[in-house]
């Protein structure tokens, strides 16, 4: 089959070359960003005078025609067209007879395929964008709902301190926020339009760059055409950004995996998101959480796959930057998926405050309360703080708790010690108070909720 790009050669590849070097299997997932980069190439071919009129209302209704079998799924892909480029251009060559062959005045398949990227990162972006918010509001949502819940902070996965459910939750709340911020910075740099740069060094024909780049909502356009055919840089900060974020939902993701657990059972996952064993009958697997955590992977190795590729790079294309697009598209589908069903899951959790509340009730973490108590009465931090790890090593031997301490016990540690210390010692009373901007108290997570619902 006679290629579009033919003329200079004798031989055409043998099939099995054509299927290893074409990339049409994946790349018609651009197949409407490709058409309208064209109808908008056309429409300036005929402001400027390059195509007649005639021509450019018969090319621009062949790739409406296409475009609407592309929104049924009617079109059907040849290998041996490559790409969905040449694909596009030999339908509408069939579609609308020889004429088709104008459309790629002034342009070449590399500006036109960066374009299309163009413009599929800046509406997939807005996507997930609009992904994090929903799983920002379920975070809001169920954080107003567990204010005065309050579990055992953890550092080494050791318990520490206890802190508000809510205030927990929020933590991701703001993770989120940045994540979102970094996608939000990210479309400055998505949003200029390569098109017309041509294949490196722009055209002869007289193209009105700025006028294309209009037709297709882009802001800018790039100041220089080897930069523009060249740059993969936005496709790399998205993968970064998208790592980073599928970063956070792991560590979201292995905190609801450990709090469904029968060790913790701070929680119970909803149905929808969990799954049973083949053998063990009683089982409920929180095979969502964990999918999620193991996807971070593919989105990390996209990440590095693309950093490979264009590491020393000679401008301004090479066929490796072919490789640019699968990596991308799995990283938007990842991050979609994982966005919406961690939504789902965080919105339809149901929190066991009860079992909560009796872990902080059967744990030191009141320790940090008791030291603050002394420090406040005089004593040196430091000093106070051996104080009450003596206190602690004689309730483990004692098999009890601070809170089982008589007063007595309490005074023979430290003789400034009065009654008041059990109210210190309260979990609930322990939150309560840490009232510092920021903070786990609960007065502070209402206002960090209320910041919170502004943003989304």
């Amino acid at each position: 089959m006679k290629k579009l790009w033919g003329g200079r050669f004798s031989k055409t590849p043998e099939q099995w070359i054509e299927e290893f070097g074409a990339s049409i299997s994946f790349d018609q997932q651009l197949v409407l960003e490709d058409i309208d980069g064209s109808l908008a190439h056309v429409k300036m071919l005929g402001k400027t005078g390059i195509l007649s009129q005639d021509e450019c209302e018969q090319i621009q209704a062949g790739l409406l025609k296409l475009k609407k079998k592309a929104q049924a799924g009617e079109l059907e892909y040849s290998v041996s067209e490559e790409d969905i480029h040449l694909n596009i251009e030999k339908m509408l060559i069939e579609e609308i007879g020889p004429v088709g062959g104008k459309l790629h005045t002034g342009r070449s398949r590399n500006d036109q395929v960066a374009t299309d990227m163009h413009l599929y990162l800046k509406k997939q972006v807005k996507v997930i964008i609009a992904h994090i918010k929903e799983l920002q509001a379920a975070l809001v949502t169920q954080a107003e709902k567990n204010v005065e819940t309050i579990l055992p902070g953890y550092t080494h996965l050791q318990r520490a301190q206890p802190v508000s459910f809510g205030h927990h939750l929020l933590a991701y709340f703001w993770m989120l926020e940045r994540d979102k911020q970094r996608f939000e910075e990210s479309l400055k740099r998505i949003d200029i339009s390569p098109l017309g740069a041509s294949a490196l060094a722009g055209t002869t024909f007289p193209i009105d760059r700025h006028y294309s780049a209009e037709m297709l909502g882009f802001s800018s356009v790039y100041e220089n055409s080897m930069d523009a055919v060249s740059d993969r840089d936005f496709i790399v900060e998205f993968l970064s950004n998208s790592a980073l974020a599928i970063t956070h939902l792991t560590r979201l993701a292995e905190e609801m995996i450990l709090w469904s657990s029968k060790e913790f059972s701070f929680i119970e996952l909803d149905d929808t998101y969990a799954t049973g064993s083949s053998i063990m009958p009683q089982k409920k697997n929180p095979d969502m959480a964990e999918l999620i955590r193991g996807k971070s992977g593919r989105v990390f190795g996209n990440l590095i796959s693309m950093l490979t590729i264009l590491k020393g790079l000679p401008l301004t294309y090479n066929k490796d930057m072919q490789e640019d697009k699968e990596g991308m598209f799995d990283t938007v589908h990842t991050m979609v998926g994982s966005l919406k069903i961690f939504a789902g899951m965080v919105e339809t959790m149901a929190v066991k405050a009860d079992v909560m509340k009796e872990a902080v009730n059967q744990d030191f973490s009141n320790a940090t309360e008791l030291a603050d108590y002394l420090a406040a009465k005089g004593i040196p931090f430091r000093e106070a703080h051996e104080i009450v790890g003596k206190l602690v090593l004689y309730c483990i031997h004692k098999n009890c708790y601070l809170l089982d301490l008589s007063l007595e016990e309490f005074k023979d540690a430290c003789d400034k010690i009065s009654d008041d210390v059990y109210n210190v010692l309260s979990p609930i009373e322990a939150v309560r108070r840490r009232n510092s901007y920021g903070g786990t108290g609960f007065e502070q997570v209402k206002i960090q909720l209320e910041r919170a619902k502004k943003l989304i």
